[in-house]
Parts: structure tokens; sequence; C-alpha cells
């Protein structure tokens, strides 16, 4: 990342991500087909309810290590080998403890967390008994992110989307065999979950014991330095901060759509799942924006910086908003694949239509928060997120909802807030405070 092309190695470096990505939508969505053809809208209408928790909590300890990532790729593009070993290590000891605490804690506390969202009684049996499920495979999910982190951090995206791709094959297999052949419902679909996540992590683990290079994990080095956590914490804590401030607006909104009842939820579930494919150049982009400025301030090289700032961005935005005119086209077509029901592919398309031509805004915002988060200035994106897509959009939807009790009002939740973080976003960027030389 530190030399030739910025293009070319900005590309090369998200096209594994990218498919990756496409990998893990399919593997997300996979189920919510499996289940809404098989089982019906009730049942499709409960894992939808699951999702924003799950990225609330997942998403939360997946951000406490991208504070790992930066580390590793500040230090292998300052070439510290040392602080690249330690860094590895320390970060997947924490990992190990973070997935084991929030198996138990998602597993105990669903019923909980389910009813603070409202969720309705005709869904409330089926939602419990796959968020339970699903979070006994919380170690897997965890770990496979930490190790695919590490990775990733050292300029490798190509072995992380191997170990999905064997993942999703097995998560689509069981989703049948479990739900359609052998008859285990709901709970067939989160098993099978279960299973994939575990084999990805396995893989990812067990290849990090075995490569050449600094980020070789050796099981007796496995134990967490407490420093060099601390600094992890201190970069990654405000990104999980930011992840789970997504996520609780996102709740709220849920929460929202909960009221209008069981076809709402899944019209709006199934556009949800629709949506994961648009996120993937902007996700794709964005982390190759966080490790190609983590390596290169690294290296000392800020105008490199800079000027693959300009370009990531542009190429995110790009790529977002031809996706958006597609979708914007096509989503009544695309949401079958979900539901046959008009009902549920109304709604679905009404809020597709009202967001999809404004998912530049959202590509912006995601790629400048990446440049942020790979300077290690990851307090902005967490102060810009709570204030727009949590505050504003809670602020928002409270207000709207009641004065006009019309689903379409929420959907515009989202270009709102969108707007919002683009400006501030825009507006940091110029200041240039946020380029800083060096690992620390």
């Amino acid at each position: 990342m530190t030399k030739g092309s910025i293009t070319k190695n900005l590309v090369l470096f998200a096209i594994p991500l990218f498919f990756g990505q496409l990998l893990q939508q399919l593997y997300n969505v996979v189920d919510s087909v499996v289940v809404g053809n098989v089982l019906g809208k009730e049942a499709l209408a409960a894992v939808s309810t699951t999702g924003n928790i799950i990225f609330l909590m997942v998403g939360f300890i997946n951000g406490l290590f991208m504070g790992n990532s930066v580390i590793i790729g500040k230090s292998y593009g300052a070439k510290d080998k040392k602080a690249v070993e330690v860094a590895t290590h320390t970060g997947i000891s924490f990992a190990i403890i973070m997935g084991l605490a929030m198996t138990v804690f998602g597993f105990f506390f669903t019923p909980v967390l389910l009813k603070w969202m409202g969720t309705p009684a005709d869904v409330m049996q089926n939602s419990v008994l796959y968020f339970k499920i699903y979070f006994l495979g919380g170690l897997g999910n965890i770990l496979y992110s930490a190790c695919c982190g590490v990775f990733q951090a050292m300029g490798d995206s190509k072995r992380p989307l191997y170990y999905l791709a064997a993942s999703t094959v097995i998560n689509t297999i069981l989703d049948i065999v479990f739900v359609k052949f052998l008859g285990f419902g709901i709970g067939g679909a989160a098993l099978a979950t279960v299973i994939a996540q575990f084999v990805s992590a396995i893989l990812a683990f067990v290849k990090l014991t075995r490569v050449d290079g600094p980020h070789r994990i050796y099981l007796k080095k496995l134990k967490i330095d407490r420093n060099v956590l601390a600094k992890e914490l201190q970069i990654g804590f405000p990104t999980g901060i930011q992840n789970s401030v997504i996520a609780i607006g996102n709740v709220v909104v849920q929460s929202n759509i909960n009221a209008f009842g069981s076809v709402a939820m899944a019209g709006c579930g199934s556009y949800f799942k629709l949506e994961g494919f648009v996120f993937l150049p902007i996700t794709c982009m964005c982390m190759a924006l966080t490790t190609f400025v983590s390596q290169n301030l690294g290296a000392g090289e800020t105008k490199r910086v800079r000027k693959g700032s300009v370009i990531g961005s542009i190429i995110g935005v790009g790529c977002a908003e031809i996706i958006g005119v597609i979708v914007f086209i096509g989503v009544p077509i695309f949401l079958r694949m979900f539901s046959s029901e008009p009902e549920v592919i109304a709604i679905g398309t009404a809020q597709a239509r009202t967001e999809s031509l404004f998912y530049c805004l959202l590509a912006l915002s995601h790629c400048l928060a990446g440049v942020y988060r790979g300077a290690g200035k990851t307090t902005v994106p967490m102060i810009v997120m709570l204030s727009s897509w949590c505050l504003l959009r809670i602020t928002y939807i409270t207000i709207i909802v009641k004065l006009i009790p019309v689903i379409n009002v929420i959907f515009w939740a989202y270009p709102l807030t969108w707007s919002v973080s683009t400006i501030v976003f825009i507006i940091y960027y110029f200041k240039g405070k946020w380029i800083r030389v060096g690992v620390n």
C-alpha cells in the first residue's frame, strides 16, 4: 500500500473484499430466502427483527478490533515487526474473551432485548428461538472478524475471501437441509449459521498459525499486553460505539416499523437485506482506505494519504450511486427473492425508492470515516454518527411519526441523516487535523 499506483492498490485490495462481502451478504440473505419461502412471512419477520440487535452487539465488538487493525497496519508500514507480533496476539486473545462474553450475554438476554424493541407477539417465539441459537456462534463470529482484521491490516484481502466462501457454501447447504428437508424450522436456519461461522473462524485462525511473517500466531504467546490493548481500545472503542450508535438508531427505526405489523416488518426486513448488497462497494472501499491510510501514515507518506483518500472516496461514491439507480428501477423484482406477497413487496419497494438515490451520501460518509479511522482519529466518526445517525434520527422519527403516522416518513430518516453526516465529515477533512505521522 505504500508504493506504486494508488488507484491500482486500492482497487486490487478492494476486489477480494468485495467478493468477500458479497458472500457475507449472500450468507446473511440465505436465512431470509429459505425461511421466507418455506416458512412464510411471520417466520421471515422473526428473522428480520433480530437483525438490528445482532448488529448492535456484533458491531460494537467488531469495532473494538478496528484499533487492533490500525495499530498492526501502522506498525507494518513502519517496519516494526515486534509491534505487529504483540498487537496480533493481543487482538486475537481479546477476541476469544469477547466472543465468549457475547455468547453468554446474547443467549440469556434475548427475550429482554426483543421486548424492548416491541416485537409483536405473533413473531416473538420464533425471534427468541432464532436469536438464542444464533448467539451460540458468538465466539466463531468474533474470532473470524478479528483474524480477518489481521490479514487485511497486513494488506492481504484474499485469504478472508476463501474462508468466507467455504462458510457461505456450508451455510446455504445446511439451511436448505435443516429447514426444507429435515423440518427444523427457524431454529434450523440459526443452527446452520452457527456451524458455518465456526468453520470460517477455525480456517482463518489455523492459517494465522502457519503464515510466514510477524503476524503469525503462536499458541504459547496468546496473551494480552495491557499497554497494547489500551492503545487498541483507545482507537477501537469509539468505532465500537459508532457501530452501536448506528444500530441503536436502527433499533428505534425497527421498533416504529414493528408498530405497523408483520407485513411491514417482512417488507422492510427484505429491503434491509437487499440494501446490504448496496453497502458492498462502500464497505470495501472504506476498509481499503483504512488500511491504505494506516500503512502510509506509518511510513510517513502524508501526500500519498491525501491523494489516496480522494481517489478512494470518488470510487466508492461512484459505485454506490450506480447501484442506487439499479435498485430504484429493479427493486420489485429483487424483493421477490424473499416473498411473493404483494403487500410485502410494496412496502419494500417504497423504502428502496425513497433511499436509493441518496446512496452517494452514505458512501461518502463511510469512506471519509474509513480515512479517519486509518489515521487513528476514531472519535470524530463516533461523535458524528452519535449526533446524526442516532440522536437526529431518533428525534426525527419520534416527532414526525406522531404527527404523520405513515410508514413512508420513517424511510426519510436515512437520507436526512446521511446528508448531515456527509457535510460534517467534509468540513473536518478540509481542516486537515486528522493527519498524524507514526504508529501512535
